[in-house]
Protein backbone atom coordinates (compact mmCIF):
# COMPACT_ATOMS: atom_id res chain seq x y z
CA UNK A 1 0.00 0.00 0.00
CA UNK A 2 2.97 2.55 0.62
CA UNK A 3 2.71 4.93 -2.45
CA UNK A 4 -1.12 5.16 -2.52
CA UNK A 5 -2.54 8.33 -1.92
CA UNK A 6 -5.99 7.59 -0.19
CA UNK A 7 -8.11 10.95 -0.71
CA UNK A 8 -11.61 11.77 0.65
CA UNK A 9 -14.09 10.92 -1.97
CA UNK A 10 -11.95 8.73 -4.15
CA UNK A 11 -13.97 5.42 -4.95
CA UNK A 12 -11.57 2.16 -4.69
CA UNK A 13 -12.70 -1.38 -5.28
CA UNK A 14 -12.97 -2.64 -1.24
CA UNK A 15 -13.69 -6.56 -0.05
CA UNK A 16 -15.92 -5.93 2.64
CA UNK A 17 -15.70 -9.83 4.00
CA UNK A 18 -16.08 -11.25 6.05
CA UNK A 19 -19.35 -9.74 7.32
CA UNK A 20 -21.87 -10.26 9.89
CA UNK A 21 -26.35 -9.98 10.04
CA UNK A 22 -27.20 -6.85 7.68
CA UNK A 23 -24.10 -5.68 7.24
CA UNK A 24 -22.65 -4.57 2.95
CA UNK A 25 -21.15 -7.88 1.97
CA UNK A 26 -18.90 -8.35 -1.24
CA UNK A 27 -16.22 -6.27 -3.08
CA UNK A 28 -17.62 -3.55 -3.98
CA UNK A 29 -16.64 0.35 -4.88
CA UNK A 30 -16.82 2.76 -1.76
CA UNK A 31 -16.46 6.17 -1.68
CA UNK A 32 -13.80 6.89 1.50
CA UNK A 33 -15.64 9.67 3.22
CA UNK A 34 -12.50 10.08 6.10
CA UNK A 35 -10.74 13.68 6.08
CA UNK A 36 -7.82 13.51 4.50
CA UNK A 37 -5.65 14.08 7.37
CA UNK A 38 -6.80 11.21 8.80
CA UNK A 39 -6.31 9.27 5.98
CA UNK A 40 -2.66 10.20 5.64
CA UNK A 41 -1.55 9.43 8.70
CA UNK A 42 -4.13 6.26 10.27
CA UNK A 43 -3.81 2.86 8.17
CA UNK A 44 -7.35 2.76 8.28
CA UNK A 45 -10.29 5.20 6.24
CA UNK A 46 -13.83 5.53 6.72
CA UNK A 47 -15.93 4.27 3.70
CA UNK A 48 -19.50 4.46 2.42
CA UNK A 49 -20.22 1.44 -0.37
CA UNK A 50 -22.27 1.68 -3.64
CA UNK A 51 -25.05 0.03 -4.45
CA UNK A 52 -27.38 -0.57 -7.57
CA UNK A 53 -30.44 -0.74 -5.31
CA UNK A 54 -32.24 2.22 -4.96
CA UNK A 55 -33.77 3.07 -1.43
CA UNK A 56 -35.81 6.01 -0.39
CA UNK A 57 -33.53 6.28 2.33
CA UNK A 58 -32.36 9.81 3.65
CA UNK A 59 -28.82 8.78 4.42
CA UNK A 60 -28.82 7.51 0.78
CA UNK A 61 -27.37 9.51 -2.14
CA UNK A 62 -27.55 9.37 -5.66
CA UNK A 63 -25.08 8.86 -7.56
CA UNK A 64 -23.61 8.41 -10.90
CA UNK A 65 -20.09 6.68 -11.15
CA UNK A 66 -18.58 5.53 -14.40
CA UNK A 67 -22.05 5.54 -16.26
CA UNK A 68 -23.38 3.28 -13.75
CA UNK A 69 -26.47 4.98 -11.42
CA UNK A 70 -26.65 3.79 -7.90
CA UNK A 71 -26.71 4.88 -4.11
CA UNK A 72 -23.94 5.88 -1.34
CA UNK A 73 -24.87 3.99 1.22
CA UNK A 74 -24.24 6.33 4.17
CA UNK A 75 -26.02 4.15 6.60
CA UNK A 76 -23.48 1.76 6.22
CA UNK A 77 -20.73 3.26 7.21
CA UNK A 78 -17.82 1.71 8.12
CA UNK A 79 -14.15 1.66 9.36
CA UNK A 80 -11.81 -0.41 7.25
CA UNK A 81 -7.97 -0.87 6.83
CA UNK A 82 -6.22 -0.03 3.67
CA UNK A 83 -5.30 -3.47 2.73
CA UNK A 84 -8.80 -4.04 2.00
CA UNK A 85 -8.84 -1.35 -0.93
CA UNK A 86 -7.61 -3.25 -3.81
CA UNK A 87 -8.00 -0.59 -6.70
CA UNK A 88 -8.70 3.21 -7.29
CA UNK A 89 -11.81 3.52 -9.76
CA UNK A 90 -12.02 7.16 -9.99
CA UNK A 91 -13.50 10.06 -7.67
CA UNK A 92 -16.99 11.14 -7.38
CA UNK A 93 -17.72 14.51 -9.10
CA UNK A 94 -18.06 18.04 -6.39
CA UNK A 95 -21.61 17.96 -6.41
CA UNK A 96 -21.71 14.31 -4.69
CA UNK A 97 -19.45 15.26 -2.42
CA UNK A 98 -21.34 18.11 -1.25
CA UNK A 99 -24.37 15.87 -0.69
CA UNK A 100 -22.47 13.05 1.17
CA UNK A 101 -20.76 15.99 4.12
CA UNK A 102 -24.43 17.36 3.91
CA UNK A 103 -25.93 14.29 4.84
CA UNK A 104 -23.29 13.36 7.01
CA UNK A 105 -23.40 16.56 9.38
CA UNK A 106 -27.61 16.21 9.12
CA UNK A 107 -27.08 12.30 10.51
CA UNK A 108 -24.19 13.16 13.19
CA UNK A 109 -25.61 16.47 14.42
Amino acid sequence: MSGNHFNQFDVWEIDLNPTKGSEVKKSRPCVIVSPNAMNQHLNTVIVAPLSHTQKNYPSRIPSFFKNDAGQIMLDQLRCVDKIRLHEKLGSIDATTSKDILKVLRTMFS
